[in-house]
């Protein structure tokens, strides 16, 4: 059989087995489910010999003498099924207003307690008016002590439990009790013993085993299979643009040209800027489609047409901080007053007794455009005035020292050296470093989480940008599809971005 058939069937089998398991357990033989489930059942006769057993050895029934054998039951009442459990779908008890007996063959009952009522409205059912009660069945060889309960509608994941104080039956045989039985049915369904969940069920470890195999037929056929990709390219790629995405993709250049041999790749990453203008100028060239692509940090309006973005990751940033500064959580409204000028040493605002000095990217940045729009809401940064980063040039603007970086490395290694430096990077280039401080922006950390929800406000959606569309079969095109496939997605999750097409909304990375 061909290889790629055997990878059919057994994905095939590899989903077709785990639905019919659910289907069977959920919808034709636990659609209802009533669950019961003994969690204790235990005789307290030493612990009422002992001088500690306080106010245990005074237990009694309502009227009689102490209890000599006493013994605690613990019962579980469940609805384990995939729907609702009414009233009128219980059955098989002859009382109708019954629904549940328990049974405890040699013991009677001395006191009961429904408890743990999961949700508490379901309090309501136990009322006086309820069949809930106790008694003794003496038409047996052996007395056997009940608990009648009602008819308890539960909705999917309700529960109640049941705790029963029990007395050996006069003329009982010594040894441990006889486990105690449940008499109930569900029309339309069963009753079931449940387990505790604190491990696996066979079936569960079965089916387990069986996607096990399947992942192991799967990952043979797939070593086996050494056919080059279906949709490997040649030719030579020049990606450029964004250094913010740079290392995403040298990683992702690398490992297609590795699974396809016929392709390679030249990187030239100066900026998004910087980027779009090579693309725009080789496609003018061409009078075509060029072997280009360029990576922008958002979206550009101010583009000729012929350039088409396509969305590839959702983005974080952060704010990075020499660690001489003293801090590492800022409000927004600091971050603005900071790069405003207003604040020039981080003692002001709860840092050390050290100057501030802003590290930034140079125009023509999308890191730094994504910077002015989303934290200082479309306001520019001021001009420099250092060159250095440690000196205000000769005649520089007064002030804090400001100076600019080509790149996002280059940025990172200026704030880990220049006492009190702050700065902002892509959040995978970040938090590799270990020399500098990731800065909180009011309290939260750059998490997707809290981009997506609107509580973390730098962030910015990656684009790759084609001039006009490329060949279906070109390099281009190819690598664009490699992206978006589970490989490209792995590589760039790795750097802690996000594919757009695994957001909860992903109308965030669509141009705007």
């Amino acid at each position: 059989m061909d290889l790629d058939l055997w990878a059919l069937v057994l994905s095939v089998v590899g989903i077709a087995v785990p639905l019919f398991a659910f289907l069977w357990e959920f919808f034709f033989v636990g659609r209802k489910r009533l669950g019961y489930r003994v969690q204790l059942d235990t005789t307290a006769r030493d612990e009422i010999g002992s001088e500690h057993a306080g106010v245990l050895a005074e237990m009694k029934p309502e009227a009689g003498s102490k209890l000599v054998h006493p013994s605690f039951v613990l019962v579980r009442i469940e609805n384990a099924g995939s729907t609702t459990i009414d009233e009128q779908d219980y059955q098989v008890i002859s009382d109708v207003k019954v629904g549940v007996r328990l049974l405890f063959p040699g013991r009677t009952v001395a006191g009961m307690v429904v408890t743990e009522l999961e949700p508490p409205d379901l309090h309501s059912n136990f009322g006086e008016l309820s069949v809930l009660g106790k008694g003794t069945l003496n038409n047996g060889p052996e007395p056997t002590g009940v608990v009648t309960l009602p008819r308890v509608p539960l909705n999917r994941g309700d529960h109640y439990k049941v705790l029963v104080v029990l007395e050996r039956a006069a003329g009982g045989e010594d040894g441990p009790p006889k486990d105690p039985r449940i008499e109930a049915g569900v029309k339309g369904g069963r009753v079931k013993k449940t387990e505790s969940g604190t491990g696996l069920s066979r079936r569960t470890a079965a089916l387990m085993v069986f996607m096990a195999l399947i992942i192991v037929g799967l990952g043979l056929v797939t070593v086996v299979n050494e056919d080059t990709p279906l949709d490997c390219a040649g030719g030579t790629l020049k990606l450029t643009g964004s250094t913010a995405i740079e290392a995403v993709m040298r990683e992702a250049g690398d490992m297609y040209a590795d699974t396809c041999p016929g392709a390679a790749f030249s990187y030239d990453f100066q900026g998004s800027s910087a980027g779009l203008s090579t693309l725009q100028e080789a496609g003018d060239q061409a009078k075509a489609s060029p072997d280009v692509l360029a990576f922008s940090d958002g979206a550009k309006a101010d583009l000729q047409p012929q350039l088409l973005p396509r969305p590839v990751a959702f983005l974080l940033f952060t704010l990075v901080v020499n660690k001489d500064a003293g801090v590492g959580d800022l409000t927004i409204d600091q971050v603005r007053r900071l790069y405003d000028g207003q604040i020039a040493n981080w003692k002001d605002i709860g840092g050390n007794d050290v100057p501030v000095t802003l590290i930034s990217r140079k125009p023509g940045s999308g890191t730094r455009t994504t910077f002015q729009h989303q934290i200082l809401q479309g306001k520019r940064e001021a001009a420099t005035n250092s060159d250095n980063c440690r000196t205000r040039d000769s005649g520089g603007a007064p002030g804090i020292i400001r100076c600019e970086r080509d790149r996002t490395d280059d940025l990172l290694n200026g704030v880990a050296t220049v006492s009190g430096a702050l700065g902002y990077a892509e959040l995978g280039a970040a938090t590799e470093r270990t020399d500098l401080t990731v800065v909180r922006i009011d309290g939260q950390r750059a998490t997707l989480e809290a981009a997506t929800h609107g509580a973390y406000p730098f962030w910015e959606t990656e684009f790759a940008y084609t001039y006009q569309e490329p060949k279906a079969d070109s390099l281009a095109a190819s690598f664009l599809r490699y992206l978006t496939n589970q490989v490209g997605k792995d590589i760039i999750r790795s750097h802690g971005n996000r594919p757009c097409d695994e957001l909860d909304n992903p109308v965030l990375c669509r141009p705007a």
